[in-house]
């Protein structure tokens, strides 16, 4: 690779860069997730590559391309444009879980601490309970993301002017929480009290569940397209801007009435963010192809990847914080050792 010169703001960076393990993955990724500390390169087309170290291991997941991914950390669902969800471990062990009966693109998946698995076509949201029962909902627009609450088997289901939040396992009517416009990735928080949507425009919007009280979270020059909770969910540090900006959710309101924190910045757009497990730490990964990891306490910062040209794509650490993966769009991927 040629030898890019850092940006001025990276210059008297301390840096790790030479502590980086290159994994060779031959084709863009588009996500990646670790498998105890294995990390699974998600292809954006057809197949995960399994890196453990220097060492790699190519599975055939799919016949397409591979829409949506999401793991517990002992398996990676994927659902592909083929119709299909498969499921693939550690060990390079794949398992087809279902197949739409149209052959409809699955183009959302999420996965619940128990086992169950919950994934989308078109306007309608399935989930599989660990014994396999399966159950599916209808909503009114096509769904744009999906997760499950911490605790207890309720989803939620974003879509077009709002959020249902759906109890599978009751005959209750699901509840719907309302805003205006297209609402893309959703997430809970940690306590469970508060919902939060990417949304189609440059926004978050969100919800304290106790009484559906609205959160707007604004003031991004482009779309939010990563989030992700830091240890503790005290923050929640997301992409969209020239900094990684963190919505503070310690109390009781959330971020309602409170600004936001904006670290790191840089010359380039935040397109990936993720918080470490266990240290109030995160990493960042921009448009130009720095990689950066950030404390939260005070801003300090470590160089991870040199500014390489292509953007940062993925993102993950292993379950220890031990490890962190990333890959940029051009196939580009790495493996840092804490």
């Amino acid at each position: 690779m040629k030898d890019f010169n850092p940006a001025p703001e990276t210059a008297s960076i301390v840096s790790v860069t030479d502590r980086v393990t290159k994994v060779a993955l031959g084709a863009p990724a588009t996500a990646v997730h670790f498998l105890g500390d294995v990390a699974a390169f998600i292809g954006a087309e057809e197949s995960v590559t399994l890196a453990t170290g220097g060492e790699t291991n190519v599975a055939a997941v799919h016949a397409g391309g591979i829409l949506c991914s999401a793991s517990d950390g002992k398996r990676v669902v994927v659902g592909g444009d083929d119709g299909k969800l498969t499921s693939i471990d550690a060990r390079a062990s794949v398992e087809t879980l279902a197949t739409d009966a149209k052959r409809r693109w699955i183009d959302n998946v999420a996965l619940h601490a128990d086992g169950a698995v919950a994934w989308s076509a078109g306007k309608t949201a399935f989930v599989r309970a660990p014994k396999g029962e399966e159950k599916s909902l209808d909503v009114p627009s096509t769904v744009g993301g999906l997760a499950f609450a911490p605790k207890g088997v309720r989803l939620a289901v974003a879509h077009y002017n709002g959020v249902t939040l759906w109890f599978p396992n009751m005959g209750a009517k699901p509840e719907f929480l309302e805003w205006k416009g297209s609402h893309l990735g959703v997430t809970f928080s940690a306590d469970n009290r508060f919902l939060v949507t990417t949304m189609h425009e440059s926004a978050l919007h969100g919800w304290r569940l106790a009484d559906s009280r609205h959160m707007r979270m604004t003031g991004y020059p482009a779309r939010v397209r990563s989030m992700s909770w830091s240890a503790g969910g005290k923050f929640l540090a997301t992409s969209g801007s020239d900094s990684v900006i963190l919505w503070p959710f310690a109390s009781k309101d959330g971020p309602m009435g409170k600004e936001p924190l904006m670290l790191a910045p840089l010359q380039a757009k935040a397109t990936v963010v993720a918080c470490n497990p266990r240290e109030e730490v995160f990493a960042v990964g921009y448009s130009d192809g720095t990689i950066l990891m950030v404390r939260i306490e005070d801003g300090a910062e470590i160089l991870v990847r040199r500014n390489a040209g292509e953007p940062v794509a993925a993102l993950a650490w292993n379950a220890r914080g031990s490890l962190l993966a990333f890959a940029a769009e051009d196939g580009d991927a790495g493996l840092l050792t804490l």
